[in-house]
């Protein structure tokens, strides 16, 4: 059975942000076999699948937890939570959903663990850019950068857990499309096990997260995309998982070329610019897909020497795929050469 659902309700939340930034592919075989259903549909500006093993049809479920992540966290829906943040006054707790503040709280780590590379505020350079809902203007002048830059920065965020609100000390912007994303993935695959469901796996934009096996009774398999926009589809690695999430992050699905120049879409929060350096995507498997999504993001940020170090010394299972003059070179964390050995064996 496919669902497809298009209703206008849950598929805005990021706009053009939204769109699939760097791709994972799951490689689905036997999808009819057994009680595996599908279901699919548009959510955050981008797509959404389901593949489970469930005891009846879910399709309810999946939009309904969509639609509160969705008035939860869309910079997109003036009347959500994390847009009402925004719009508000400095200095105030604002009360917002024990959700929201989980998914800050988690930014704020990220954002202390890189010094800042990863930063949720980051919004008003992303919007200058290009890569928000305005219209691109092409490159922006550096006094525009400026008075973006500062209005970025993580420390002026507070969070209070009981009861849940948030705080700014500055007249910030937070957009949490670099971690959101794979929240909801979480959420989806939470409610689907409350549902019974037993096997699974949803995808939310390249946001992946499996459990069990696939309908053959193997582990799930996830292809990572080659990052080239001329070769959109093609695998450059499958990764199997059977109790996993991955997420990507890559420059090669959303960036403008300008003066013999690309631009990715990858705003380093210190620069107040799209990253220059030559890592075309970062692929991160981890146990949630809320922090795999945030990793991605953060190590896309560092670039391929300091991201690698940073990924090495956290313990994380991590693929980079870097540019070189002899085309595009595969470079693995210790945590990664041992996954790719297990699912092989």
């Amino acid at each position: 059975m496919i669902n497809a659902r298009n209703d206008a309700r849950i598929k805005s939340w990021f706009g053009v942000r939204g769109t699939v930034c760097a791709a994972l592919i799951v490689l689905l075989a036997g999808c009819a076999d057994g009680g595996f259903e599908r279901y699919s549909g548009e959510t955050m500006g981008t797509y959404y699948r389901v593949t489970a093993d469930c005891p009846g049809d879910v399709a309810a479920v999946i939009e309904a937890e969509l639609l509160a992540v969705n008035a939860e966290m869309s910079t997109y829906l003036a009347d959500s939570e994390l847009s009402r943040f925004n719009a508000g006054p400095v200095d105030v707790w604002i009360p917002v959903s024990p959700a929201l503040v989980q998914v800050v709280d988690a930014s704020l780590s990220l954002s202390r663990m890189s010094d800042g590379a990863f930063d949720v505020t980051v919004g008003p350079l992303v919007n200058l850019w290009g890569f928000g809902p305005e219209a691109r203007q092409g490159v922006p002048k550096a006094a525009a950068i400026a008075a973006a830059q500062a209005r970025v920065g993580y420390a002026a965020l507070g969070i209070q857990v009981e009861p849940p609100a948030l705080r700014k000390s500055k007249d910030v912007y937070v957009d949490l499309s670099a971690i959101a994303k794979g929240h909801g993935v979480d959420r989806v695959v939470h409610r689907l096990r409350q549902s019974g469901c037993g096997d699974l796996l949803v995808d939310i934009g390249g946001e992946v997260r499996a459990r069990g096996h696939n309908p053959d009774g193997n582990p799930w398999r996830i292809g990572v995309e080659v990052p080239d926009p001329a070769r959109t589809g093609a695998v450059q690695r499958v990764v199997r998982v059977a109790d996993a999430a991955l997420a990507t992050s890559g420059d090669y699905r959303n960036f403008f070329d300008a003066d013999g120049r690309r631009y990715s879409h990858t705003i380093d929060p210190k620069t107040g610019a799209p990253v220059t350096h030559r890592l075309a995507s970062v692929t991160v498997v981890h146990e949630s897909t809320m922090w795999a999504d945030g990793y991605a993001t953060l190590i896309d940020v560092l670039g391929p020497d300091a991201g690698l170090e940073f990924a090495t010394r956290h313990d994380l299972a991590v693929m980079l795929i870097v540019r070189t003059d002899a085309g595009f070179e595969e470079r693995y964390t210790p945590a990664f050469t041992r996954l790719l050995r297990e699912s092989d064996s």
